[in-house]
């Protein structure tokens, strides 16, 4: 595969694509969190996805593993694992590509069609979890904040959102500094979501696909 799409992309924008082989070594090297199904990553220059991809491959090994026997806990493990991998990118036709394969693995590993609910159900996620913008900035490309969701699986095939500000996060590190004003504090009482949204199911989070989520209970 080619690492790069054109001389003047690398000129303008530093793009090289990691290769397959690089990715599996990042990831060997995190082996535990990369198997498991709810840990987080995120790709703060994501391409069309080459990391990602490696990452929600490894999580849905996990998922055949644990709850292969059962297609309703299968569906909606899988559907968890996409949940917890998150991407960032500049160009446009790259973020696409990234959500096009991430959603083509998902869709192969459970054999869904487009007509499935969990197809729109993980299309919704990934327009949530894969974002166009600029990491540096941490906004997005419309100049706004760049706001995550925080995914969470409930059990009985119900699901818990709520969105954090990515520039709020990334100042974990300074507060728990010991020598921070706020270091005896807990995380959960430093971050709080800028918006909680009701339980959903997959039927829930299929029909937001392509149209406005939940407002906030």
């Amino acid at each position: 595969m080619s690492l790069i799409k054109s001389k003047k992309r690398v000129a303008d924008h530093g793009e090289v694509f990691t290769p397959p082989w690089l990715a599996d070594a990042m990831l060997d090297l995190v082996k535990d969190e990369a198997a498991r199904i709810d840990s987080r990553f995120l790709e703060p220059a994501c391409g069309s996805g080459n990391f990602l991809v490696r990452v929600l491959q490894r999580k849905l090994a996990a998922v055949q593993v644990k709850f292969g026997k059962s297609d309703f806990e299968k569906r909606h493990y899988a559907l968890l694992g996409l949940m917890c991998t998150y991407g960032i990118e500049l160009l446009e036709d790259n973020i696409a590509e990234c959500r096009a394969n991430m959603l083509e693995v998902l869709a192969d590993y459970l054999n869904v069609s487009e007509s499935d609910d969990v197809y729109h159900a993980a299309s919704f996620v990934l327009s949530q979890n894969l974002v166009h913008g600029d990491a540096l900035t941490m906004r997005t490309t419309d100049g706004e904040p760049i706001i995550f969701a925080e995914w969470g699986y409930l059990g009985k095939g119900k699901f818990q959102r709520r969105d954090f500000r990515l520039d709020v996060l990334t100042g974990s590190s300074k507060f728990s500094a010991e020598d921070s004003l706020f270091a005896h504090l807990g995380k959960h009482e430093i971050f709080t979501p800028i918006k909680t949204y009701p339980t959903m199911a997959v039927r829930d989070l299929a029909r937001a696909d392509g149209g406005t989520p939940q407002e906030a209970a």
